[in-house]
């Protein structure tokens, strides 16, 4: 302490009075060079925010001071510490990345970078610029650990300090804080940190729910606090007799706690569980076991709410024994048994005693599970926007409840609603993108089947299998949805090529050329001006309603006089065969079918969508002309199409089943149904049908028609 009180004495006067002082306190755990470092980085900082406010007046050198200070308690390296001092120099000051790395070496460059903005970049909005930013920040934590770390110690003294800024802007920050930042801290194990962004968020969100159930809680303090120490007294008197060397800390949920169960489980506050917590400290795991024998023999535990996190520890690598008590007056009581060094751990997270280095030998469990989640972000970085990426990130953040079982024996961690497929995308993106069956305790299920802990689950797999489109709407893990969404947008890019080709064609055939008549340096040229590289650029881009291909047309063929393509919309009509793939899609407001009338309209992104003549949206649709496509059917299409249909029926028992039953006898599938009570003694039945065409169609409502229950039957059109 004493070298820390002569660094202090270098500093000029103006500069002692920000927290410092009291942050060379807190890291007295590091040596001389290494404080020596950190007094460095604190002067380049505090010299490059001179002059600098925060909102509420103080000098802005507090703030960084603040957040590293809030690290120091975690006991992190002088390498994060002078990161922190100097986080925001590279965003709010013209101080330069290489002016960092020159000084301070590489690691501590890459650190301040990490959690750098990219306001210096230009982005269409500013959330695509928050989302753009959280997602470099999240790649950097791939990289060092540390980089989240101190983002989650910066948001947190900004959540400390949030009272200065605007109503509307602190509601933002703290759903911010409770959706992405809290839950991070909880994936990461730093629950120290997790519990305070919580009730800050908490506090700032939702500020009238907070005061009510403030208040609430307050009320019956008084009582509670005799409840605590009571119960804390009668445990500690039972381990010291068993020779347990323990120590009991009685305690009360927080209020985000409390509200987030009382939300979820829709109850009022008198019926949470557990609102009173005790956590029991003891100095081994066989203590553990021992001294929850002895909490059950003095208060009567609940039925299926024992926990053991320590022989299967959760994914951020938290250990303890969860158990929950009927305590004095029937009284719900929690109780959490761990030893000293689960509690660090429970505590610190990935920040106890963090080893940077991947070639460290040995690696304590919250590293472990740390570095399996990041190497699951790179795998999310498949995603194709930043939008995406945060999604995906959202999806994997909160902690797993379901844990089953390979083959082998080995456990594989899940979130509670993983199906098979998760599963399989667990153990291997390839063993996920070839299922084709799974079994669940040596029995076939299929492969939307939910897993429940203790399962053993087996993947069946095929060489020429590939991912199904309809499964991204039942995974739930973020790895599963990445690897199927990027394997269908390469397969949407090759449909969106050969459609695009179509399109260009046609437009080319109506003005008396084709794509083959078309000299190179023509297109040579329009791929320049477009700044495109090649002809398959082009097409995705047409296939994808990106460009329109008229226009790209004219610009081939520069003798083609404006609007002479869309003089006769149907003198090249494109033919639907049914087979188009990802980018030719049926209006769900219509449900067009083989022999209707039909047009087809170029939406961006989503490439053609078939509509009927007779749907409701073509006046909207009508506003733009040129984006309308000319189609009609192929002769023979050999695929089924969703139609919906309505039934007045005569309401009475068994009507649902005669008519389900009919439409089965027509050789038609049932995809849906819903029910409208009408009047007393009818109702609406609206079916969505597969069939294969118009004939199909008729032939189904002519056998539903003639039944005595049924009253009318109409094919539904938006």
């Amino acid at each position: 302490m004493d070298y820390a009180a002569a660094i202090l004495n270098r500093l000029p006067t103006t500069r002692r009075g920000t927290g410092f002082k009291r942050l060379l306190g807190k890291i007295s755990y590091l040596n001389q060079e290494q404080l020596d470092q950190v007094a460095e980085a604190y002067e380049v900082a505090a010299q490059a925010h001179e002059g600098q406010r925060r909102y509420s007046g103080e000098a802005y050198i507090t703030h960084p001071v603040a957040v590293a200070a809030i690290l120091a308690d975690l006991r992190l390296d002088n390498q994060t510490i002078a990161a922190a001092l100097m986080h925001d120099v590279i965003e709010d000051t013209p101080t330069a990345k290489e002016q960092i790395e020159r000084q301070f070496g590489s690691e501590i460059a890459g650190l301040v970078d990490g959690v750098s903005k990219l306001d210096q970049l230009n982005f269409d909005s500013r959330a695509e610029a928050q989302v753009e930013s959280f997602r470099k920040m999240m790649l950097a934590m791939v990289q060092d650990i540390r980089v989240m770390l101190l983002k989650l110690a910066d948001r947190l003294h900004n959540m400390q300090t949030l009272e200065s800024l605007p109503p509307a802007k602190q509601v933002r920050i703290a759903r911010e804080t409770l959706e992405i930042y809290a839950p991070i801290a909880n994936r990461l194990g730093v629950y120290s940190l997790k519990t305070e962004l919580e009730e800050l968020g908490f506090r700032y969100a939702y500020p009238y729910r907070h005061r009510v159930l403030d208040r609430a809680v307050r009320k019956a303090q008084g009582n509670q606090r005799q409840i605590i120490r009571r119960t804390s007294e009668r445990l500690e008197a039972a381990l010291k007799a068993a020779g347990i060397d323990s120590t009991v800390r009685g305690r009360q949920k927080n209020l985000y706690s409390i509200y987030r169960k009382m939300a979820t489980k829709q109850r009022a506050l008198a019926e949470i569980a557990d609102v009173f917590g005790f956590r029991l400290i003891v100095d081994s795991p066989d203590n553990c076991y021992r001294a929850l024998g002895l909490v059950h023999a003095l208060y009567k535990p609940m039925p299926g709410r024992f926990k053991d996190y320590i022989a299967i520890p959760r994914v951020n690598g938290y250990q303890s024994l969860h158990t929950t008590l009927f305590g004095p007056n029937g009284i719900p009581l929690e109780v959490q048994i761990r030893t000293e060094e689960m509690e660090q751990i429970a505590e610190r997270g990935v920040a106890s005693h963090w080893q940077y280095k991947a070639t460290d030998s040995q690696v304590i469990p919250p590293q472990a599970r740390a570095r399996e989640w990041l190497s699951s972000i790179t795998e999310m970085e498949l995603a194709a926007n930043s939008e995406e990426f945060l999604e995906q990130v959202k999806v994997d953040l909160f902690p797993d409840k379901v844990y089953v079982f390979t083959p082998k024996g080995s456990i594989m961690r899940l979130p509670r609603g993983a199906t098979c497929v998760d599963f399989a995308y667990a153990v291997h993106t390839d063993v996920g993108n070839r299922c084709v069956a799974a079994k669940i305790d040596r029995r076939l299920v299929p492969l939307r089947t939910q897993l429940e802990s203790g399962q053993t689950v087996e993947v069946i797999t095929a060489s020429g299998a590939h991912p199904n489109p309809r499964w991204v709407s039942f995974v739930t893990t973020a790895k599963a949805r990445a690897s199927i969404r990027h394997y269908l947008k390469n397969l949407r890019f090759g449909d969106a090529r050969e459609l695009g080709r179509r399109l260009l064609n046609q437009s080319l055939r109506d003005a008396g050329s084709s794509l083959r008549k078309v000299p190179r340096e023509s297109m040579r040229a329009v791929l320049e001006e477009f700044g495109l590289n090649n002809t398959s650029e082009l097409f995705e881009q047409l296939g994808l309603g990106e460009r329109l291909a008229p226009l790209v047309a004219k610009a081939l063929l520069q003798n083609l006089q404006s609007g002479d393509a869309e003089d006769d919309p149907n003198r090249h009509p494109i033919i639907i065969a049914g087979t188009e793939g990802m980018v030719l899609s049926y209006g769900r407001c219509c449900h067009p079918l083989p022999g209707d009338p039909i047009m087809g309209y170029l939406s961006a992104g989503r490439g053609v969508v078939i509509h009927r003549n007779v749907c409701g949206n073509l006046g909207e649709f009508r506003k733009q002309p040129h984006k309308w496509i000319a189609v009609n059917w192929e002769t023979v299409i050999d695929r089924d199409f969703s139609v919906e249909i309505k039934v007045e029926v005569t309401n009475r028992p068994g009507a649902l089943a005669e008519i389900a039953a009919k439409i089965g006898d027509a050789d038609s599938n049932i995809e849906q149904v819903s029910v409208e009570e009408r009047e007393e003694d009818s109702a609406d039945l609206n079916f969505l049908i597969l069939v294969k065409d118009r004939v199909h169609l008729a032939r189904v409502i002519r056998s539903i028609r003639h039944m005595s229950v049924v009253r009318r039957v109409t094919r539904t059109c938006t």
